[in-house]
Formats: structure tokens, C-alpha cells, sequence
């Protein structure tokens, strides 16, 4: 997919320690894998590479591309908010970014309602991962650019939001968790993209789903998770699950996209959501 762009979110200690899992171990040495180029957001990539060589996919980005997929179907994708928050550090991350993800959402749908709750459960999350003060610069904001209808400002928030927790997490040396965080968006996104082109089917807009080198990346990036987390089952899984889906993404002369490449790409976003949500058990 032309896809559906993104770049994301930090961390800090712990608002409640006994919460959630201390992840401040360190990592083992591995390379990183090249992040797609229109997928990097310039202001991170200033800000953040001089100092830290690290960066992640831009949320923002990875849902620019849904733009040339509307109307999206806004009520088969919904997702709802859930009362209890993981406990794992590693699930929070994940479910930041489908926030972030849902954030993009609404503002694609207009219903600026939404953007309170949305609100709310990014404050609660991001003091569960121990950035509660950076998110809460971007809550009030978000608010306010929803009440008076500024869709362009609250897209902007939304991706600051994810830079800011970026901040903290790599300060922290956890930038699994930063990159835990675009790998939900750009899951969600996925999901969301692939549903509205299976409900409305074109080559045209198959494209936009076609974008084997984003599969690649994920791929490759959990494979330099910290085995703590790579080792998760449901990672595993997810890797195998990334590792076929580009080859579903690959389009030559000898294989066009076709409605049924779409539906496959379609079922396996479901199962990658489906095991990207799942916890550890509590």
C-alpha cells in the first residue's frame, strides 16, 4: 500500500510500578532494518536521528494514503475502547498505537464526538506507560481543535502525540516499545485499508495495499525485539504471518492485483490485529 503512513511514540518510569513490567533491560545488539522512506516523518527524522539514530514509522504517514480510499467503512472497522488496560508494557505500546491509529480515524470520519473518549484513553494509557505528562500537552489540544472543528490540527496533535512518547521511550532506551507503538497503527491502518478496498474493489486502489517493503520492515523488526518479547508466542506468529503477507504484496505482470489478492490481505490483517491485541496472561 502506498500506504497508509506513520511515525510514533516515548516513555518514562512507571506513574504505578506495580502495574506493569519493568522493560529497562538491555537489549541485545542487532542491526536495524531500513524504515521505507516515505513512511519517515522529516521533523522526527531532523529531531530525533542526529541524536539518537533511531526512528520509527509515522502514523500520520502510514494514514495519508487512506485518503485515496474513502469512503472508508467507518462502521466495519470500529473498534471498542476496552475498560481494563494490560498489565505488560510491551501490550500498552501496542494498544497506543491502535489509539493513535484511531485518532486518524475519526478525523477521516468527521465525527468529532469521538475525540473526547479518544482523549481520555490516550491520558490514561500514556501514564500507564509512564508519559502521562508529554501526552497530556496534546491532550488539551486535541479537545480544543475538536470543538472548533480543526481536522488538519488534530491530525497534527495526534502525530506529535506519537513523537513526544517516542522521546521518552528512546531517553529510556526503550525503543522496542517505540516501535511496538508504530507497529499497531500500521496494523490498524493495514486492517482498515484492505477493508475498504474489499468493499469497494479496483486495481487502482488494490495498490494502495500493495506494499511489500512496510511487510518487510515489520518483519524484520520483530526480529530485533528483545527476546522477551519476540518470543511471545503471538509475535511469533505475527512474524510468520508478516513474512507471507509480502509475498501477497508483490505485483508483477504475472501477478496483478486481483480482488482475490486483496481478500487475503484482507484476512490476514485480521488474524495480525487479532494477535497484535492479544495479552500477557494476567
Amino acid at each position: 500500500m502506498k500506504m497508509i503512513c506513520l511515525s510514533y511514540l516515548g516513555l518514562m518510569l512507571l506513574t504505578h510500578p506495580a502495574r506493569c513490567q519493568q522493560d529497562n533491560v538491555d537489549e541485545p545488539e542487532t542491526s536495524a532494518p531500513s524504515t521505507p522512506e516515505d513512511l519517515l516523518d522529516n521533523e522526527h527524522v531532523r529531531e530525533e536521528l542526529a541524536v539518537n539514530d533511531f526512528t520509527a514509522p509515522s502514523i500520520a504517514k502510514v494514514f495519508t494514503s487512506l485518503q485515496h480510499l474513502s469512503p472508508l467503512p467507518m462502521t466495519d472497522v470500529e473498534r471498542k475502547f476496552t475498560e481494563r488496560m494490560p498489565l505488560d508494557r510491551a501490550d500498552l505500546a501496542i494498544e497506543i498505537g491502535f489509539l493513535i491509529a484511531d485518532g486518524f480515524l475519526i478525523v477521516e470520519s468527521g465525527d468529532m464526538a469521538k475525540v473526547e473518549p479518544l482523549a481520555k484513553e490516550l491520558s490514561r494509557y500514556g501514564k500507564a506507560l509512564g508519559a502521562g505528562d508529554r501526552v497530556s500537552r496534546h491532550v488539551a489540544s486535541l479537545l480544543e481543535s475538536a470543538k472548533n472543528n480543526k481536522p488538519d490540527q488534530l491530525k497534527k496533535e495526534l502525530s506529535a502525540t506519537q513523537k513526544d512518547v517516542e522521546k521518552e521511550l528512546v531517553a529510556l532506551r526503550d525503543t522496542d516499545l517505540a516501535h511496538l507503538i508504530s507497529l499497531g497503527g500500521w496494523l490498524r491502518a493495514l486492517n482498515v485499508a484492505a477493508t475498504a478496498v474489499n468493499k469497494q474493489f479496483s486495481p487502482e486502489r488494490g495498490k494502495e495495499l500493495m506494499r511489500e517493503d512496510i511487510a518487510d520492515y515489520y518483519t524484520e523488526t520483530l526480529g530485533t525485539l528483545h527476546p522477551r518479547i519476540s518470543e511471545r508466542p503471538n509475535f511469533v506468529e505475527m512474524r510468520e504471518i508478516l513474512s507471507g503477507l509480502r509475498n501477497d504484496m508483490l505485483v508483477d505482470e504475472k501477478n496483478p492485483v486481483t480482488a482475490e489478492k486483496v481478500a487475503q490481505i484482507l484476512a490476514k490483517s485480521k488474524e495480525l490485529v487479532k494477535l497484535a491485541a492479544k495479552r500477557v496472561p494476567e
